[in-house]
């Protein structure tokens, strides 16, 4: 990995530490590039060169396939993460006295749509976690006969502790129940493998790990469960007939573009694609090693400093995101750290870091010499 030519991509190394890319992500100097072209091309031609736009558009369907190791045609795009996952709750055929299964510390995103069913009489059983960590034997306590559904972030996004998505996902299709994934907080930095894990849905923005724009993201519906959920929000693009406006028949689209229900988010989908594209250039396997290696910097330097780690640092349940606490008050230290031109996360007790592949080891001891004055003030 020639790392000098990597940060050339990424023009914010000039003015901050960035480590808060579990949170929202800066973008790449490309991203920035494709989309001012296309807003000049919009500006000056309008649609004229549409067709070829739409050429970008299948090319981010693939590169997005390729990331997850799924099919183009298993793959709509979604604004968020949270419209793929109401797609599934809202779509499926539920039954009085069905439940899903969730852990206790999902983000949000992966708790209400599934806490909306009550209303059909579909219970929401939490998992309890166990200081950060999901323990597969603690989540099949919480399945029965009538559970229709997992569904779990392959990393969590306060703790950072990495799910065994394998394990879960060969449990599922034992028992025969649903397997779904809230992708958004490994996605860009860990690999992903949906027919290895026996994955049926998963749903994640593209702003965090993946480094493309908000509002715009990436759904997978495995062709062998496309018919279980039925598309509740209906528009002219989900149909099989899209293109030929006025002859009307209600048939959906064979494929995942069935939940795609009118205009495309054009720009962010070609930004998303361009995203994926530097992501896939550099390879998610040397992404991780070397997000693990920053990792094993940051690990090092809290522990010289006695400081407690409250992410998991078992090797196959680490993840991009190191979460840890201090003893003294860090109510300050975001406003601070950005004064400092330092980027991270502070919330619910926790410091949070997530470093990303253009990240150096000199940012790292930087930070911690920051780390250092603050404690000491």
């Amino acid at each position: 990995m020639n790392l000098e030519k990597i940060r050339k991509e990424f023009p914010v190394v000039k003015e901050l530490i960035f480590f808060d890319h579990a949170r929202v992500a800066p973008l790449p100097a490309r991203v920035r590039n494709l989309v001012t072209g296309f807003v000049e091309d919009a500006t000056s031609y309008g649609t004229a060169h549409y067709e070829s736009w739409m050429v970008e558009v299948d090319r981010a369907r693939n590169n997005f396939a390729q990331l997850i190791n799924a099919d183009k045609d298993e793959i709509a795009f979604v604004k968020n993460t949270s419209e793929g996952l109401s797609i599934v709750a809202n779509g499926l055929d539920w039954q009085t006295g069905d439940n899903v299964v969730i852990p206790d510390i999902e983000f949000p995103a992966n708790v209400y749509p599934w806490w909306n069913l009550k209303r059909l009489g579909v219970e929401t059983r939490m998992v309890p976690s166990v200081e950060g960590r999901i323990l597969f034997d603690d989540l099949v306590k919480q399945v029965d006969a009538r559970t229709k559904l997992i569904s779990i972030s392959s990393v969590e996004c306060n703790s950072g502790f990495r799910c065994d998505l394998n394990r879960i996902g060969s449990f599922c299709k034992e028992k025969g129940i649903l397997f779904c994934v809230d992708a958004i907080q490994s996605l860009g930095v860990l690999p992903m493998d949906v027919k290895r894990d026996h994955i049926d849905f998963l749903s994640a923005d593209g702003h965090k790990w993946m480094l493309s724009v908000e509002g715009l993201g990436g759904f997978y519906i495995s062709r062998d469960v496309l018919e279980k959920v039925y598309p509740v929000t209906v528009g002219w693009g989900n149909m099989v007939n899209a293109n030929d406006f006025m002859n009307y028949e209600f048939t959906f689209q064979p494929n995942a573009q069935r939940f795609e229900e009118g205009s495309l988010n054009t720009i962010g989908i070609h930004a998303f694609g361009t995203a994926l594209e530097l992501l896939l250039e550099t390879g998610i396997e040397n992404i991780e090693k070397r997000v693990m290696d920053l990792g094993d910097e940051i690990l090092e330097q809290l522990a010289g400093r006695g400081l407690k780690v409250y992410s998991s640092t078992r090797p196959e349940e680490r993840s991009g995101n190191i979460a840890f606490i201090m003893d003294q008050d860090i109510s300050q230290l975001y406003e601070w750290m950005l004064k400092n031109k330092v980027k991270l996360t502070v919330r619910d007790g926790l410091v949070r870091l997530s470093p990303h592949f253009y990240n150096t080891e000199d940012e790292v001891s930087r930070f911690f010499d920051l780390l250092d004055n603050y404690a000491a003030c």
